[in-house]
Parts: structure tokens; C-alpha cells; sequence
């Protein structure tokens, strides 16, 4: 694995995880109270024992490089890194980056300096644990040019994905990106072929792609410089490559989700709450999840019930009510609040004592959650200051709202406090 080169896709504005990605890039939108997105696939190469991992981005990076720099140093013995490469203008390419491949395409020359025996190519938003050793002892064993993970799906998400068809020898014959109507049904297939059983395939009759691929060099090389106005690895690229290379498939059977929407990122964080066994778990030893170590207090609950929930570190709780939520670093909880089926990010610094006081004539609204507040169903961003008295519970129960001058949105019903707001006394959301 010591010569495999990674390189992890940022993804670009991020529209559909819009207003988390107002001020951040998609890999650094914190998840599980303590991580950020790019710690999974960073952690899943470094248990991998892959060590050279370059990330691409190119909107709002300055987060994403802060909390790389602090967390992923090698020690100076190996060739080890973890780096950030942003979009740049050169002679002999003016423009940002125009899709994944042409992402690739304009760092190959940096890539091929390290003369990798393969590029695993990886995306930003997933939440899944792999070991891709397995994945590229399979594109080895096969000879492949090209080996994409694979997973069963269902119909009722299919079309969100890219879907392939396979031969007996597991080679993709057909790959459609994201079909719709009539193009979606004839990607149908068996999949009993990979293994399922018959009741597991005909509830999962597709067979979709997670857009993590593995490629030979010298093919990626070929395909980039020969392709150079295909800008997307999934529309156009591999579609293009599966009727002249020897594209493999490798079914990967445990928990994947692909988060890259307000209603998936809410629902993925929510289940790691799950009793008795969530589908994702953080407490694996022997394939851990690393992220920024920050030397942060035990958290402090005052007189708390806190049912099936996630406490991230530094909290300060007082005689509230938390059910089915995940608190992130530093969240600060005045007494008489209920809490339900939310996500906090906390805070990234402690407001000043003198500043906040519990009492609730203090002005401007301290950074936390005022006394006697009832938020449910939400997700609130980071470094919120929201008042006391205050019902986050969207009654009129509306799916979809835009109110930045009011400091939030409304996405799949789930109300999105955005980062840094003000929500003052007394307001019903």
C-alpha cells in the first residue's frame, strides 16, 4: 500500500448541504459531535496503511486547511502526508476546476511525480469504514484498468446514483449516471450474483456506485489527456472508458452512506444514536476515526436527563431535558430547555463569563441555548447565540424556507440554524 497515492475529491459549492457550506467547504462540515466529513476517508486510508493522501478543494477552504494541519502530521521518517491542493490559474489552465476528473487532470503532473502503482480516488462527503487494501488486492487480482465500489440499492434512491450493470466476471458492461424514468429500469439487474439473497435483491435490484474508484496510472494518464473537455469522472469518463477498458466491479457489503444533502447528513448523524448497536460506529478500535485532538474538559451536566444521545467534549449542561440529539464540542445548555431528535455543533471558543451570565436580561444574547428553550427536529450550526424563550419546532411544519436575514433555513422540513446567528428572545420558529 506504501506506494498507492490517494487522492480525495472536496466536492464543489456544496449546494445541497447549503447553508452548513456557507462558510466552509464540504469535507470540513463537522459531523458526530467532534469530527469533520474529511476524517472518514482519511482515518479509512491511514488504518489502510496508505499514507500519501492529497485533498482537493477549491470553496471556502480556509477551515478545512486549518483542521488538516492541526490533526494529520507524520512524523519526518516517512513519506507521509495529508495534503490540501486548491483550484490555481496557470498559463496553460485559466479556469477552476470544472468536475472531478478535471480536478485530477490539473494536478496529474504533481501526482505522477510520485510514480504511484495506483490512484485511489476518493470523496469527501461519505460516511462508511473500508479498508482499501481489500479494494486494490481486488483491482490487482483482476488485472483491471479501472475498479469501482459498489453497493446494492434500492429503487426508491437508485436514480441519485450511478448505476452499472456487470457480467459474470463482475466486469462493468454499462455504467448510467443518475438515470431517470425508462433508463432507470433497465439498469435493473440480479443481484444475487453478488451474493445477496433473493429477498435482499429484490429489495435492492441496482447495483450503484460510490464514486471511489481505483485506477492503474498509466490508464488514468491516457484517459485524461485523451478526454481533456470531459470534465466528471461519473457522467462521462467512466461511461466513455467501460466499452474499450476492463472495468471491475467490487461489491462492498457494510454500512455506506453518501451525505451529501440536509436531509441525509441530519437523518446519518441522528442513527449514530441508535440503541443497541448503531449501523456506524465511532468505537471501533481496530479501525479508529481520527480527527483534531483539542484538550478540552470533561463535559458537566447539572441535574440533566439526557436519553439515547451523543455529549461531545467541553459541554456545560444545565437542568435540561436531551432526547435522541448530538451535542457537539463546547454546547452550552441553559436550565429549563428541552432538546429532541437535534443536532448542536457546539462552539469553537468559551464566551468570556462576565459576557453571558444565565440571566436572561443579558444583552446581546449569549453564545449557547437560553433558559426555557424548546428546539426539535433542527440542526444548529456552529457558534449560534440563541435567547430564552425560545420554540425551534416549525409548526406550520413547511418543507422548504429560505430566512437568512432571520438566521436560518428550512430544508426537507429540518430547520437549519446557520452558523454565527443571532436568534433573539421569544422567537418561534
Amino acid at each position: 500500500m506504501k506506494k498507492v497515492l490517494a487522492i480525495i475529491l472536496g466536492g464543489g459549492a456544496g449546494t445541497r448541504l447549503y447553508p452548513l457550506t456557507k462558510l466552509r467547504a464540504k469535507p470540513a462540515v463537522p459531523i458526530a459531535g467532534k469530527y469533520r466529513l474529511i476524517d472518514i476517508p482519511v482515518s479509512n486510508c491511514i488504518n489502510s496503511e496508505i499514507y500519501k493522501i492529497y485533498v482537493l478543494t477549491q470553496f471556502n477552504s480556509a477551515s478545512l486547511n486549518r483542521h488538516i494541519s492541526r490533526t494529520y502530521n507524520f512524523s519526518g521518517f516517512n513519506e507521509g502526508f495529508v495534503e490540501i491542493l486548491a483550484a490555481q490559474q496557470t498559463p496553460e489552465n485559466p479556469n477552476w476546476f470544472q468536475g472531478t476528473a478535471d480536478a485530477v487532470r490539473q494536478y496529474l503532473w504533481l501526482f505522477q511525480d510520485w510514480n504511484p502503482s495506483e490512484y485511489l480516488i476518493l470523496s469527501g462527503d461519505h460516511l462508511y469504514r473500508m479498508d482499501y487494501s481489500q479494494f486494490i488486492q481486488r483491482h490487482r487480482e483482476t488485472n483491471a484498468d479501472i475498479t469501482i465500489s459498489v453497493v446494492p440499492m434500492d429503487e426508491a434512491r437508485a436514480s441519485d446514483f450511478g448505476l452499472i450493470k456487470i457480467d459474470d466476471n463482475g466486469r462493468i458492461v454499462s455504467f448510467s449516471e443518475k438515470p431517470k424514468g425508462e433508463a432507470l429500469k433497465q439498469m435493473q439487474v440480479d443481484t444475487t450474483t453478488l451474493g445477496l439473497t433473493p429477498e435482499a435483491a429484490q429489495q435492492n435490484p441496482y447495483i450503484a456506485s460510490m464514486g471511489i474508484y481505483v485506477f492503474k496510472p498509466e490508464v488514468l494518464a491516457e484517459l485524461l489527456k485523451k478526454t481533456v473537455e470531459q470534465t466528471d469522472f461519473g457522467k462521462e469518463i467512466i461511461p466513455a472508458a467501460s466499452k474499450t477498458h476492463n472495468i471491475q466491479a467490487y461489491l462492498f457489503n457494510g454500512y455506506w452512506e453518501d451525505i451529501g444533502t440536509i436531509k441525509a447528513f441530519y437523518e446519518a448523524n441522528l442513527a449514530l444514536t441508535e440503541q443497541p448497536q448503531p449501523a456506524f460506529s465511532f468505537y471501533d478500535e481496530r479501525a479508529p476515526i481520527y480527527t483534531r485532538g483539542r484538550s478540552l474538559p470533561p463535559t458537566k451536566m447539572l441535574n440533566c436527563n439526557v436519553s439515547e444521545s451523543i455529549i461531545g467534549d467541553g459541554c456545560i449542561l444545565k437542568d435540561c431535558q436531551i432526547h435522541h440529539s448530538v451535542l457537539g464540542i463546547r454546547t452550552r445548555i441553559e436550565s429549563g430547555c428541552t432538546i429532541q431528535d437535534t443536532l448542536i455543533m457546539g462552539a469553537d471558543y468559551y464566551q468570556p463569563y462576565t459576557e453571558r451570565k444565565s440571566d436572561c436580561e443579558v444583552k446581546p444574547v449569549p453564545l449557547g441555548i437560553g433558559a426555557n428553550t424548546t428546539i426539535r427536529g433542527a440542526i444548529i450550526d456552529k457558534n449560534a447565540h440563541i435567547g430564552c424563550d425560545v420554540q425551534i419546532i416549525n409548526k406550520d411544519r413547511v418543507q422548504e424556507a429560505e430566512r437568512e436575514e432571520q438566521g436560518f433555513y428550512i430544508r426537507s422540513g429540518v430547520i437549519v440554524v446557520v452558523k454565527n446567528a443571532v436568534i433573539a428572545d421569544g422567537t418561534v420558529i
